[in-house]
């Protein structure tokens, strides 16, 4: 049984707002949306996320998520410059110890967005 692909579903209250982010701020394309079900999706290249109205069965106060969406890039640096005049950062471009070029934004959510780029040759 093999696993075809990974679609992140990130609650918000803010369906419009999100489309509008990722479109306009990412280059992503809006692949649906309607406001009357509460639901949204986009895609860049291989990556797509979908945006959903919080489940009425499901404690609803702030979009969380104790983890990161990491986007993984073959230019990390262009995006750098893409981006960091235009979000909110949480912290600049860096080279890791573990082989990673990365930095890491928030989207209009607060939703953590991470973009690296492998810059080990090979295999230690």
């Amino acid at each position: 049984m093999k696993l075809q692909e990974l679609t992140p579903m990130l609650y918000t209250e803010r369906l419009k707002e999100s489309v509008e982010f990722y479109t306009t701020v990412l280059g992503f394309q809006c692949d649906g949306m309607s406001a009357e079900a509460g639901w949204a999706s986009v895609k860049r290249d291989n990556v797509s996320i979908m945006f959903a109205r919080p489940n009425a069965h499901l404690p609803f106060h702030k979009p969380a998520f104790t983890g990161s969406l990491y986007l993984n890039t073959e230019n990390v640096e262009a995006w750098w410059q893409l981006l960091k005049d235009k979000v909110d950062v949480c912290y600049p471009i860096e080279d890791f110890e573990y082989g990673m070029r990365e930095f890491a934004i928030y989207d209009n959510n607060g939703y953590l967005l991470q973009f690296g780029q492998d810059i080990l040759t090979h295999c230690v």
